[in-house]
């Protein structure tokens, strides 16, 4: 017989609807948050519309910046929902996971708001790539221990379906990773890397997901 602990430990947890709905939350509170960094010029301090032009243009790269963290939410965001539609259950271990994922979610505000600050710096790249490899990596941390514990529906599971979701998380860390190298090369670079990768992975048709749509369709 199972002790109270043990047995709570095997029943806490197991509604991924639950962790679905937090998740949703979280991600629509960290992408609104995003916005707040803006700041109206003073109006008392412009006089025409010339200089209100001259006021906004500082604003330019907190522009695209915000953009960029925008698209990196929206994708975290499509890869956990798009684990969590396989998922018959979950359990605490797997909900401790994907609130770590949340966590790191949660931070994206602030680091936004530290490359805004310090565009172009690199302390400033390197602190927001590693974030985006924590999230990569929480993923797939989770699929790999939702599989092995047997809580992704049989109906749906699949070896063809297990190489498809590592497979684009593997290769996107491992572009992360290369982009957060070429940043200490330059900056710069590493921002206009970072802006490609995530406008590719976000409406382009990665490789392996052609070649996985292709197998499947010879079935």
């Amino acid at each position: 017989m199972l002790k109270p602990s043990e047995h709570y430990a095997h029943i806490a947890g197991q509604n991924p609807g639950r962790l679905a709905a937090l998740s949703d939350g979280v991600f629509a509170v960290a992408m609104t948050i995003l916005v707040l960094d803006f700041h109206v010029p003073p109006v008392k301090s412009l006089l025409n519309d010339a200089q209100l032009w001259v006021a906004l243009e500082p604003l330019l790269p907190r522009l695209v910046i915000y953009f960029l963290s925008f698209l990196t939410l929206g994708i975290f965001w499509v890869g956990q929902q798009t684990q969590l539609n396989f998922f018959a259950r979950t359990d605490r271990m797997l909900s401790w996971i994907h609130l770590a994922f949340l966590s790191i979610v949660s931070l994206m505000p602030f680091v936004t708001a530290l490359m805004a600050d310090y565009v172009g710096r690199e302390p400033a790249l390197i602190v927001y790539w590693f974030t985006i490899l924590m999230l990569g990596f929480i993923l797939l941390v989770s699929w790999r221990y939702a599989r092995r514990a047997g809580l992704i529906d049989p109906a749906q599971d699949s070896d063809l379906l297990n190489r498809a979701i590592q497979s684009r998380i593997i290769v996107a860390q491992f572009l992360y990773a290369t982009g957060a190298l070429l940043s200490l090369i330059s900056p710069w670079l590493g921002l206009a890397i970072i802006i490609l990768l995530q406008f590719y992975f976000a409406f382009g048709s990665p490789i392996a997901a052609r070649v996985a749509f292709r197998d499947t369709s010879l079935k």
